[in-house]
């Protein structure tokens, strides 16, 4: 493996009923709280009128920024760091999923700089300080909550980006499993895929004796694929709920990824296409993934194969070592479409139209990839393969 340096300051508050320590978090910061939610879904499961008494009995002074979007859009990013330079907010306290969370990410940001936020969301320059902030999860996926990353759209510009600030780890996140019972079935799955493709893109790589890190990927794959039909079956069974969870907020915080640099070639691939269409990133996801695995299939195929045969259970007898990866491949499509996944790009409504334009979008930052390295056709050739 590679030489590595791991930190991860976040304090992890998991497990039913833990909303109740939300007032003592608040303890060593300022006075003036912002609090930051999507549409309104935590005021229909409770989980707002929670968050206000612990804000209430805590003795802070709350102002709120609703609306944040599924893609979190650059504009209300921009209302949030007005609110937090014209108030003098003192901690920022995101409710909700995981694009919630990365918009605060960006207000923090952006509440301590004198330019314009975009500066550091398009990797300008790096973020020169944040007001501190913690999470409150309700959405199972993106794995925001225990790591310093964040995806921001500029919906003007039609550019999706994702960006990173090493001192931009929430404080505490509180993560009750509860909370996400009334999650509609379609956003679960696509939060299962989510979290999957980020094991997977932490999976795939080339760097010699990583056993420890394959195993723990491995051992996370497996069990979401146990866990997932059966919450797909039942919304609000706890303990599938729970696992599910627990295995978003393992998958990216940093554990997966020591020594081993993975390959996220497909996020960038699919960040192109939800700029451009705005579609939920999960969905996407299952859609471009295996068509990425079948695109640099013959750069890794002895790690394809050891996913068929550690995670889907393909029996490698007699098998010739690229049939065995290309049964794992259609494992995963096949799994992801059985749990009511998307799997072509069709499905939204999208044909070839954009194709040129969302590979330019893919391209910003020019050849990318660690498994096989992709230029612009590779991408056309992937997108090819999704519709």
């Amino acid at each position: 493996m590679e030489t590595f340096v791991h930190m991860n300051p976040t304090k992890l508050i998991f497990g039913q009923g833990t909303l109740m320590k939300l007032k003592d978090e608040l303890k060593p910061f300022g006075r003036k709280v912002l609090l930051v939610y999507g549409g309104g879904s935590i005021k229909r499961n409770g989980v707002y009128d929670g968050v206000k008494e612990q804000l209430t009995l805590a003795g802070r002074e709350v102002f709120e920024l609703g609306g944040v979007e599924p893609n979190p859009r650059l504009s209300t990013v921009h209302k949030g760091v007005d609110i937090c330079k014209r108030e003098g907010i003192d901690f920022v306290l995101a409710v909700g999923g995981g694009s919630v969370i990365d918009c605060a990410k960006a207000i923090v940001v952006g509440a301590v700089y004198d330019g314009d936020v975009w500066d550091i969301i398009s990797k300008k320059l790096y973020a020169p300080g944040a007001l501190p902030y913690g999470a409150v999860l309700t959405l199972a996926a993106t794995g925001s909550e225990m790591n310093a990353a964040s995806v921001i759209t500029n919906w003007e510009t039609k550019e999706k980006n994702g960006w990173y600030a090493h001192f931009n780890h929430p404080q505490f996140s509180i993560l009750d499993p509860a909370f996400t019972y009334t999650v509609p079935l379609d956003q679960t799955i696509n939060g299962i895929v989510d979290i999957m493709t980020h094991i997977l893109e932490q999976y795939f790589h080339h760097t010699p004796n990583a056993p420890v890190q394959d195993a723990f990927c491995e051992a996370l794959l497996r069990t979401v694929v146990r866990t997932a039909p059966k919450l797909a079956a039942n919304l609000e069974d706890y303990d599938s709920r729970e696992t599910i969870l627990y295995a978003g907020t393992m998958a990216l915080n940093g554990t997966l990824a020591m020594g081993t640099p993975g390959d996220w070639a497909s996020h960038n691939i699919e960040h192109a296409v939800s700029a451009v269409y705005d579609i939920a990133h999960g969905a996407g996801l299952a859609v471009l993934y295996p068509c990425w695995m079948e695109h640099v299939l013959d750069d890794g195929v002895a790690k394809f194969k050891q996913l068929a045969v550690e995670v889907f259970g393909v029996d490698p007898s007699g098998k010739e070592d690229r049939e065995t990866a290309l049964a794992g491949i259609r494992a995963l499509r096949e799994f992801w479409t059985s749990i009511g996944a998307p799997s072509r790009l069709k499905d939204f409504g999208i044909g070839d139209e954009r194709f040129e334009e969302m590979a330019d979008k893919a391209m910003a930052r020019g050849p990318f990839g660690t498994i096989k390295t992709l230029g612009r056709e590779d991408v056309l050739a992937i997108y090819r393969l999704a519709v």
